[in-house]
């Protein structure tokens, strides 16, 4: 039986202080770090590297050891290496513990990318995954809201590290938990890159298969910032089948290209309005947004997802439509829409 009493959140923070001899970064951001595995007497560590440099083994085994050993309850540390003459250390852009990271996106504002965000998260939630919501909005962070999390809170932190908030099985972190909710935001675009980067790497995001980036409206230093810090496993295009909406949603597609990120494919928001009496659907902001823009973008749409009133009280109840919607088109939309995201990013890796 492994040792349930070891804490993978302090492993990582020892880890991340152990520093490669010529590269000068620590191993885990040089994706050396291939796994950690809880033993019946201690933990097991296993680290690449680029080739069998024995000197550079004992050295970074010698710094391991040191560092693990600080932790109370560690037990018997034992560390592996194996050579992985593909490894390219300087490609090390990640975050320990983080499988995927999504970043969703739009031209401009209003078309309910937080509100896509948070269902598609909550939906993947329901269905076994561990997932996290990075609000990456300084200006105007709505993530806080819409999991009934109001203005400034008190964050757990430890050692320079920052614990984000968890709610219905989601991990949280947004602006907005630092500020009062009638406090303005003014920076500049180098604190703006210095506020991502901490909420990135300064963050104990633990073990998630996703973590989403709720990115601000546009194409503007946020975007440009997370392009050059993180490694991003893709995007997705939050529309609305307007033809303004499918225009500046297209400039942001031109942008993910232009910074060389995946784009995985479009969500048309507020594809018609459902009646909640007879379920008839009526196209209120016109029609085929979303399929306009994947043949213009050259990716799959996947997934039009329906306005309804659950939808629209659900930015008010701090709880996302998706978690109390039973069998109806919501439900529905969302879940196909996961499916198809699953897929592609599936043939993204192959």
């Amino acid at each position: 039986m492994a040792n349930d009493k070891i804490d993978l959140t302090s492993i990582q923070r020892q880890l991340m202080q152990v520093k490669h001899p010529e590269l000068k970064k620590d191993i885990v951001s040089l994706g050396m770090v291939a796994q950690v595995t809880p033993t019946d007497d201690g933990i097991e560590i296993l680290i690449k590297t680029p080739n069998a440099d024995r000197r550079l083994q004992i050295g970074l085994e010698a710094q391991t050891r040191q560092l693990i050993s600080k932790i109370e309850g560690a037990g018997k540390v034992k560390i592996k290496f194996e050579v992985d003459q593909n490894l390219k250390m300087e490609d090390g852009n990640r975050i320990f513990g983080v499988k995927k990271v999504i970043a969703v996106g739009s031209g401009k504002g209003g078309v309910g990318k937080s509100t896509v965000t948070a269902n598609l998260a909550s939906t993947l939630a329901m269905s076994g995954k561990k997932v996290g919501i990075l609000d990456a909005d300084i200006y105007g962070p709505s993530l806080g809201k819409m999991f009934g999390i109001n203005g400034r809170v008190a964050l757990k932190s430890e050692e320079d590290k920052i614990y984000p908030i968890e709610k219905h099985g989601i991990k949280l972190i947004s602006f907005s938990f630092l500020v009062t909710e009638d406090q303005p935001v003014v920076w500049r675009g180098p604190m703006l890159g210095k506020a991502i980067e901490q909420f990135l790497y300064d963050v104990v995001w633990g073990e998630l298969d996703y973590l989403f980036i709720d990115l601000p409206p546009g194409t503007g230093d946020v975007q440009l910032s997370l392009a050059q810090l993180i490694d991003l496993d893709g995007a997705v295009i939050v529309t609305t089948p307007q033809e303004v909406a499918v225009l500046d949603a297209g400039r942001a597609a031109a942008m993910f290209k232009q910074v060389k990120v995946p784009i995985l494919g479009i969500v048309e928001n507020m594809s018609g309005f459902a009646c909640p009496k007879c379920g008839h659907v009526t196209d209120v902001f016109s029609k085929g947004g979303g399929e306009k823009l994947s043949k213009q973008v050259g990716v799959p749409e996947l997934g039009a997802v329906p306005l309804t009133l659950d939808v629209m009280s659900s930015g008010e109840s701090g709880k996302p439509a998706l978690l109390d919607a039973k069998d109806s088109p919501l439900k529905e939309a969302y879940f196909l829409i996961a499916k198809n995201l699953e897929e592609q990013i599936a043939n993204w890796e192959e």
